[in-house]
Formats: structure tokens, C-alpha cells, sequence
């Protein structure tokens, strides 16, 4: 058995979410160990399309809409605080983004949801404008007959999915962060002063552990007495050949990347566990986008995957220190871009600090128990 490593704090998971919450440890000047599975376990953050987004979320959940408006708002200082730990600049943009109606009823159903979101957050919500085929057409010459409108919000954008990836890790080593990848967590055991974390490498031990496993949390929250119940969402992306820019702003469905790639998704299967890619949902995402960007017809589609989202059962993030074995915390979210900032500059403080702030109480997993009470 090697000599018990020791840490300040452990984050299980060395993704998108962990990453960049192992770096505010750091960063508070805490001594942090990242233990990360293999390369090729199931990662959400391989298969992200990289959105800063607000627009939509948090329908009859006004906290999240405010969280996530909140992240979105930090995200200039984070990707400052990367680029100066690291010197990789990870192409924010921010001017905006569309989400396009190719019917009356879906561009009902935008401005309905747009507008209730408002209304639930007292008017704090990102600001929006719905507009007619007419308006868009004003903005996007570009985009085709199909189009009815769009809803248009501001505080939305995007980055370099792989960029961020590879700066959360330079970021990392920058603050002396101990990432070990092939070290998945088989076993938790708390002991006095805190926790024993094992797998076939041996047995480490840190004061404090933070579960940031993804959908491998499902598995190791009941370890602490936490729970982090997950429901299965496999997304799709289409990747094409890069060409010249056309596209300034962002969509859901739509975005092209600083290096001229264009990235098509949107979609989501419930009820398989194949990471397989399935040809009849490429060509329905092929055919919408090219209804709204007729000129992406030109374009050769160079890769493809899928992944598994992060979700909860709601589709809303968890955050939770365990009532039984307190300096134990899971943290759960299907956003993993878009809250990167939150998670950097305001979670990892909190837990640094020994608690989670009572803002967050709204993310506790009991909701799910009172769920099911009801």
C-alpha cells in the first residue's frame, strides 16, 4: 500500500465543474488533489457546446435564472483570472445570442417562457427582445425563409470548449494543484479529522472532499449521506468544416467557433445508454440548421459525438455539504460552462470557508425529497 497522500481538500472529478472549483481552492490557498478518472470514461465536458447562456433558463425556477445571469456576468473576470494565470485565451464572446422560430407556435412558445421568466424574477431576468422574420432578417441577412423570428438576449455568448478545458488544467498547475488522472474513487471512509478516498492506486486522505464526479456522483454521494439523483440526457453535435465567418453572435443550436468550425446540437435521448451516435438525429439537426443558415448546405460535416449531460432531475444544479459527515460537499450541474465562473469565484470560496452561503439553500438536494413527499 503506497504512503497516505494527504490534502487540505480533494475534488473527485477532474471535468469542467471540478476543474474549475480545484482551482478556486487553490486559488483561496488551499492544498488541493484532483482525482480524475481515465480518458476514456464518460465526460461530459468532452461533448459541451461551449455556451455562456442565460437566455430561457430557469423557468419556474427564478433562483436559477438569477444564478446563471449571475455566471454569466462574472465570466469576463474569469476568463481574465485564466488568462492571466495561464496566458491561454479562451475566446469569450459575448454579443449575444438567437434563439430562432421556424413557426408561429415556437416563437409563441419563446416569447411565453421569456416573459414568465421575468415576471418570476421580478424582472431581474436577462433583458430579451422577440422579434418578427423582418427584425431578424435586419440583424441576419443571412438566415433563410424558414425563420419566422428569434428571441434576442445580450447577456448570452460562447467560448473555445477545448481552450477552456485545457486552461482549467494549466490553471491548475499554475496554483500547485495535485491532478492525478486514472484515479477513480471506489470507496469513501470518513475518519477523524476527514476522509479516506481508495481505488487501485492505494488510499489518499484529505480534510475536506468535494464530489464533482458528474454522473459518477450518483454512485459516491450516498458514500457521504448526500444524494444527487440524475436522470439520463444524451446530447448530439455536428461539427463542420471551418469556412469563412457569417455568424457573429450564438444560438442553442447554432454557433461558430473563433477558429471557423460551425457546431450544430440541440438534441436529447432519454431511454438509451449507447454513446453511439444516431445518423437520423444528425440529419433532423443537418435540416433545421440549414433551414435557418441556408448557406451551411456548402459545408461538409468533418466529426460528430455524443456524451451524456449532467442532469438532475429537474435540470437544476445541486449544491450540498452532508449533514452526517460534515466537510463532505457534492455539487452537481448540467451548465458546466456557463457556471464555470460562479463555480471558480463563489462556490469554491464558500467551501473553502467551511459552508455553502444560505443563497444556495435553494439548490439543496431535499427538494427532491419534498418532491416525492407531496
Amino acid at each position: 500500500m503506497p504512503l497516505l497522500d494527504e490534502s487540505d481538500i480533494a475534488v473527485v472529478g477532474g471535468g469542467l465543474v471540478g476543474a474549475a472549483l480545484a482551482w478556486g481552492f487553490a486559488r483561496a490557498g488551499l492544498k488541493t488533489m484532483v482525482l480524475d478518472g481515465a480518458d476514456l470514461d464518460p465526460r461530459a465536458s468532452r461533448a459541451n457546446f461551449a455556451l455562456v447562456w442565460v437566455q430561457g433558463k430557469g423557468l419556474h425556477a427564478p433562483h436559477y435564472a438569477l444564478w446563471s445571469k449571475a455566471s454569466a456576468e462574472r465570466w469576463p473576470t474569469f476568463a481574465v483570472a485564466l488568462a492571466e494565470d495561464t496566458g491561454i485565451d479562451v475566446a469569450l464572446s459575448q454579443r449575444g445570442a438567437f434563439s430562432f422560430a421556424l413557426s408561429q407556435d415556437e416563437l409563441d412558445t419563446l416569447a411565453a417562457e421569456l416573459h414568465t421568466i421575468s415576471i418570476e424574477t421580478g424582472g431581474a431576468a436577462a433583458p430579451y427582445e422577440i422579434l418578427s422574420a423582418e427584425e431578424t432578417r435586419r440583424r441576419l441577412p443571412q438566415i433563410g425563409p424558414d425563420v419566422v423570428g428569434a428571441a434576442y438576449s445580450p447577456a448570452d455568448g460562447h467560448v473555445n470548449s477545448l481552450r477552456l478545458f485545457r486552461a482549467l488544467h494549466a490553471a491548475m498547475r499554475h496554483r500547485g494543484v495535485d491532478y492525478r488522472a486514472g484515479h477513480a474513487v471506489e470507496r469513501i471512509d470518513p475518519e477523524a479529522g476527514g476522509f479516506r478516498l481508495s481505488g487501485p492506486y492505494g488510499t489518499v486522505f484529505a480534510r475536506r472532499i468535494v464530489l464533482a464526479a458528474g454522473i459518477d456522483n450518483q454512485r459516491l454521494a450516498p458514500m457521504m449521506g448526500l444524494t444527487a439523483p440524475l436522470k439520463r440526457s444524451k446530447g448530439q453535435i455536428l461539427v463542420t468544416e471551418k469556412c469563412r465567418p457569417f455568424f457573429d453572435y450564438t444560438s442553442a443550436t447554432i454557433r461558430q467557433a473563433d477558429e471557423g468550425g460551425v457546431m450544430i446540437g440541440d438534441s436529447e435521448e432519454t431511454h438509451t445508454a449507447t454513446i453511439a451516435t444516431n445518423q437520423e438525429i444528425s440529419m433532423v439537426l443537418a435540416n433545421r440548421a440549414m433551414r435557418v443558415f441556408p448557406c451551411l448546405a456548402e459545408l461538409n460535416v468533418v466529426r460528430s459525438w455524443a456524451g451524456f449531460r449532467v442532469k438532475t432531475q429537474d435540470g437544476f444544479p445541486i449544491y450540498e455539504q452532508s449533514v452526517t459527515h460534515p466537510g463532505a460537499f457534492v455539487t452537481v450541474c448540467h451548465s458546466g460552462v456557463t457556471l464555470a465562473a460562479n463555480h471558480a469565484l463563489v462556490v469554491a470560496p464558500q467551501i473553502a470557508a467551511g459552508a455553502l452561503s444560505p443563497d444556495l439553500a435553494p439548490f439543496h438536494s431535499r427538494r427532491f425529497h419534498a418532491s416525492e413527499n407531496s
